[in-house]
């Protein structure tokens, strides 16, 4: 009983610690790759891989304060599509990176060069063709 009390604390400690919270204004990206150009002879989990690894860390360090979570659609209309879920705090900290009109301003052109080395690397297992977004806001 000694052991229990302290271990339980420890517990609830833990479960409080790790909680994550969407807050008012975050925003979510939700992106789709339905179409992707593989490369010959990688599957679509290969390349799904090599994003994972290479893209989403590099967007990361390049864009501050985006976090990337990697997603695979298995039901409903074209199941087994890959993607991306982009959580950033707030529409104003995507915005830095894109002009009103939502074409890329200089920090974003930044962004793009500095995705460059992990982009041409992911080339070799194929190319995304169409990535559909929709971005949501948390209200």
């Amino acid at each position: 009983m000694r052991k229990l009390i302290p271990a339980l604390l420890l517990f609830l400690l833990a479960s409080f610690t790790y909680g994550q919270d969407m807050k008012k204004g975050t925003l979510v990206g939700v992106h789709t790759f339905d179409d992707v150009k593989l490369a010959p002879g990688v599957t679509m989990e290969q390349f799904a891989n090599a994003y994972n690894t290479k893209m989403i860390p590099a967007m990361e360090k390049a864009a501050k304060g985006w976090k990337l979570y990697p997603i695979k659609r298995i039901r409903g209309e074209k199941s087994a599509t890959y993607g991306v879920l982009i959580v950033i705090a707030s529409e104003k900290d995507r915005d830095q990176y894109y002009n009103p009109d939502g074409t890329e301003n200089e920090a974003g052109k930044a962004v793009g060069k500095a995705l460059e080395p992990a982009a041409k690397e992911l080339s070799q297992f194929g190319t995304i063709t169409t990535d559909r977004y929709i971005d949501w806001l948390v209200y």
